[in-house]
């Protein structure tokens, strides 16, 4: 009898472990039933605050004046992420600082300290920027003497690699300026309104940093010619293509604000964004010549170990390189060195780069002229 007992025993509390641990299935599976039946939360940005509600602005650009949890209001401040009920758009949860918040996240602001120095071969292109940016910047009485009204900005177009962004920069650093540095097709936001609105930020943003150089690089994404098409994606980047007009044109005065545009497809450009009053002033960066090519080697290898180097044949056997290329080719003849365990950079290193960044071809090291030849 007592074995049966004790056999009864372990079948009851086996039943019993077994019956626990069904109640935690049926448990686990009503939870995840009943969290699929909930209405899903409404992710928002805290724009202002008052005592018992606050401002909220959706991701499609809407703003919202909503109640907000008791026990929450008092934890939020403005730029908070939160979770919203769909239907009243009462403020439940909070999920942190928004990484969306403000204009900021979008440019890059900064004051360059790249100098003229740091850029060969393009003296013309130097002075039609000093003339357009710099000069207003710094005498703004001259011009206001002699009557006339400077350009509001300059298009700079050319080739990729010939240092547009570069000349950009050390024109904001020349003027002490701040910078704000966007690529074009970050203006082409998803939902609608958004693109143009940042276009709109971008420039109150400039206004309140003054003096301050906006520069667009890339800019034919947004102020491409204009085309009569139906999609509602074409219809977005005209909005945002007229909103950048109307900054440019506006009646907020850009005073001392200017706009760079760079580009290296001018042939597909807007006529509207280059006629006079807008960016009119053209300036074409071109490929280096012999001359520049050679300037633009003694900038890059200012700060090279180097022997032996006859600028004036790597400028020659150079050509139809960008600035961006001659870099290239530094970089790549000091490891070629480094590759021979030598602490200099000799002539030879440079001959073998440059065959390199031009074809990318089997570089014979013991005869590198031969390449040429």
């Amino acid at each position: 009898m007592e074995f049966i007992s004790k056999r009864g025993g372990d079948s009851d509390y086996s039943i019993i472990e077994e019956n626990k641990k069904l109640k935690e299935t049926v448990f686990s599976l009503k939870k995840e039933l009943n969290s699929m039946k909930e209405p899903p939360l409404v992710v928002c940005d805290v724009v202002k605050m008052f005592k018992e509600k606050i401002i909220v602005r959706l991701s499609n650009g809407n703003s919202f004046f909503v109640n907000v949890s008791p026990n929450l209001i008092e934890r939020l401040n403005v730029g908070d992420r939160v979770l919203a009920e769909q239907k009243s758009l009462t403020v439940v949860d909070t999920i942190g600082k928004s990484k969306q918040f403000g204009v900021e996240n979008f440019v890059i602001m900064q004051k360059p300290d790249i100098s003229w120095s740091e850029i060969g071969g393009l003296k013309n292109q130097i002075r039609e920027l000093y003339e357009v940016i710099e000069l207003p910047l710094k005498k703004p009485k001259l011009f206001k003497k002699m009557g006339i009204e400077p350009p509001k900005g300059v298009l700079l177009y050319g080739a990729s690699g010939t240092g547009k962004t570069v000349l950009a920069k050390a024109i904001a650093a020349s003027t002490n300026a701040a910078f704000i540095q966007i690529v074009g097709s970050e203006l082409v936001q998803k939902f609608i309104g958004e693109g143009a609105k940042l276009v709109k930020d971008i420039f109150k943003l400039a206004r309140e940093n003054a003096p301050a150089i906006i520069f667009i690089d890339e800019i034919d994404s947004i102020a491409s010619e204009r085309v009569d098409i139906g999609t509602s994606g074409e219809r977005e980047v005209q909005r945002t293509f007229m909103q950048l007009l109307n900054e440019i044109d506006g009646f907020n005065h850009l005073d001392n604000v200017k706009i760079i545009g760079a580009t290296n497809r001018i042939d597909v450009l807007d006529q509207a964004i280059i006629r006079p009053g807008r960016l009119d002033r053209l300036v074409h960066i071109p490929l280096p010549e012999e001359k520049g090519r050679s300037e633009i080697f003694k900038v890059h290898t200012k700060n090279m170990n180097i022997k032996n180097i006859d600028f004036r044949e790597v400028a020659a056997l150079t050509n139809s390189f960008s600035g961006a290329e001659i870099k290239s080719v530094c970089t790549e003849a000091g490891y070629f060195a480094i590759r021979e365990k030598r602490t200099y950079i000799d002539h030879k290193d440079f001959l073998v780069a440059i065959n390199k960044v031009r074809k990318g071809d089997e570089i014979d090291e013991e005869n590198p002229a031969r390449m040429f030849g």
